[in-house]
């Protein structure tokens, strides 16, 4: 379970300390599936920073599984990043001289055997269904195609987190459609809890749970024009999270 408690991050520009995050109070249950909505600028990505270890944050607590990652020293994050999350980004980050096989290979445990890497790696490319397209470079796939191998580096370690930013983001909407219903069907496999940042409202609602930055940034409640709204159209309250 991920749990925190009044959460705070600024950041300095022209000088200024410019807040953009407050949240009072909000957990996400173990193996849950959901998706977090909001425009630019309202803290998603910050938050998902936050929850994988790269930031930290100014006051406040983070628990994983009942552990203090807001005091976990930069190795000890570190550690946790490469053990515990599962990273899929909008732009792929795959390595261009490197064929789909070998940038999967770069995250595979080393303690793993030859046999075991090997029949790791034939299961899940066929899973997502690049069996054929192990040996190819990424200038060679689609982009679509390119983001199922960036979903297979991510989740081969089988991390209990995966932290999703926009990893539709840059892809057609058919493209888009298909490569989110891939992602949840995996962490649903893998019983992995997955968080997703998107601005796509049609994509969200692939999600079992949505919520809204604005119904868990203290700092966006008081703003007009914010959008509410949850599963079956109940208010986004019902889904789950808690406000304090």
């Amino acid at each position: 379970m991920i749990t925190l408690m009044n959460v705070r991050k600024s950041f300095v520009m022209d000088g200024a300390e410019s807040p953009i995050l407050h949240i009072p109070h909000w957990f996400v249950e173990k193996g849950q599936r959901l998706a977090l909505i909001g425009p630019s600028g309202s803290g998603k990505s910050t938050l998902l920073h936050l929850l994988g270890g790269v930031l930290t944050p100014d006051s406040g607590e983070i628990t994983i599984d009942n552990n203090p990652l807001h005091r976990y020293s930069e190795a000890q994050r570190d550690q946790y990043r490469a053990r515990q999350v599962g990273y899929i980004f909008q732009d792929f980050h795959l390595i261009s001289s490197l064929t789909a096989k070998q940038n999967v290979e770069l995250v595979m445990p080393k303690q793993w055997s030859k046999q075991e890497r090997e029949a790791q790696m034939n299961d899940w490319f066929e899973r997502v269904g690049l069996e054929h397209r192990k040996h190819h470079l990424p200038a060679q796939l689609s982009r679509g195609q390119q983001q199922r191998v960036a979903i297979i580096r991510a989740l081969i370690h089988r991390p209990p987190f995966i932290l999703a930013d926009e990893p539709t983001g840059s892809l057609d909407w058919e493209a888009a459609g298909s490569i989110m219903q891939l992602l949840l069907s995996l962490c649903e496999q893998e019983g992995a809890t997955l968080v997703t940042v998107t601005h796509d409202l049609h994509l969200a609602e692939l999600y079992p749970t949505r919520v809204y930055m604005s119904d868990i940034n203290e700092l966006l409640r008081a703003e007009p024009g914010r959008q509410s709204g949850g599963e079956g159209g109940e208010p986004l309250e019902s889904a789950s999270f808690v406000m304090a």
